[in-house]
């Protein structure tokens, strides 16, 4: 199979407040070991927002709060570092509130740890699932996590699989 064209895959996961929640991304229509087939991720997008998009996050006075995510290629029970093989990429959405209730919160920022928008050379998925997971303080109004991978599918050459080898699991 010669490389496809690019298409997007997109799934969100609810981040309910204190709580780790996790959602399986089905990629059985595009990855089939025995037939060599396997995806490849270009670019992944990102979004957070509250549990109405366009509505502002929900945090008390003095409190600094954090969401995180993660995309892995196996299941987790909770939130894992980049030095666990699975890790597709992760990241960070810090809300503080530190003026009160009047001004809303008054710093946000998110930390793209291991959140590149582009991979240089694409990475490679043989696997039929893949994770997305986030996380919240109990702090934290729920929100959503959602993203948008841009993916091609292609036949799994011998650097291919060696290359899939030694990156993954």
């Amino acid at each position: 199979m010669a490389k496809s064209d690019s298409f997007f895959v997109r799934a969100t996961v609810t981040a309910t407040a204190g709580a780790y929640n996790q959602v399986a991304v089905d990629l059985g229509a595009y990855v089939d070991a025995l037939g060599k087939s396997v995806l490849r991720i270009h670019n992944m997008s990102v979004q957070t927002f509250p549990s109405t998009p366009g509505s502002d996050w929900s945090i008390a006075t003095g409190v600094t709060s954090n969401l995180s995510f993660q995309l892995t290629t196996q299941s987790q029970a909770a939130m894992v570092d980049v030095s666990d093989k699975s890790v597709i990429a992760s990241g960070q959405l810090h809300i503080s509130n530190t003026a009160g209730p009047a001004a809303g919160y008054t710093f946000l920022s998110d930390d793209a740890d291991v959140l590149p928008q582009h991979y240089t050379n694409g990475y490679l998925i043989g696997v039929e699932q893949i994770y997305l997971a986030a996380n919240t303080d109990p702090q934290l109004s729920t929100g959503t996590v959602g993203i948008i991978l841009e993916c091609t599918v292609e036949t799994l050459t011998q650097n291919a699989a060696m290359a899939l080898a030694l990156s993954q699991q």
